[in-house]
């Protein structure tokens, strides 16, 4: 019982071990993987990110009538390993060193932008 006063009266006199969160924030490290970000404009919406992602939180779709795509991501179901980043072939996916914002109700991060037409290569003439 003495042992066990004694580490409780030194856990009171001592300084925290831990950090207040929120209100002290600390730099994360180098090469930390923090929130997912897609840059839509140069999104092709080829669905690379949705095929590989591990914990299925992405959802790619094309409207064909209007020439539009949907990219859906749910936060709240995302690990944050990076494979859809590692994956995309325009680099529009890119994880920025910060922490995502605490939030008590799940919002997906829904972006709508403008699905590229790939140019048509054109064929050699040939030359007799």
């Amino acid at each position: 019982m003495l042992k066990m006063t004694s580490t409780v009266l030194k856990n009171l006199f001592s300084k925290s071990s831990t950090r207040m969160y929120p209100f002290e924030v600390r730099e994360p490290f180098p090469l930390y993987r923090g929130e997912l970000f897609n840059d839509i404009d140069t999104c092709i919406f080829c669905k690379k990110c949705e095929i590989k992602c591990p914990s299925q939180c992405i959802t790619v779709s094309k409207n064909k009538d209007n020439g539009t795509g949907i990219w859906t991501c749910d936060p709240f179901a995302c690990v944050y390993c990076g494979v859809c980043v590692e994956v995309c072939p325009t680099k529009s996916l890119h994880m920025k060193p910060n922490h995502r914002k605490p939030s008590a109700t799940r919002e997906m991060i829904n972006m709508t932008g403008k699905v590229k037409v790939p140019k048509k290569k054109e064929a050699p003439k040939k030359t007799d």
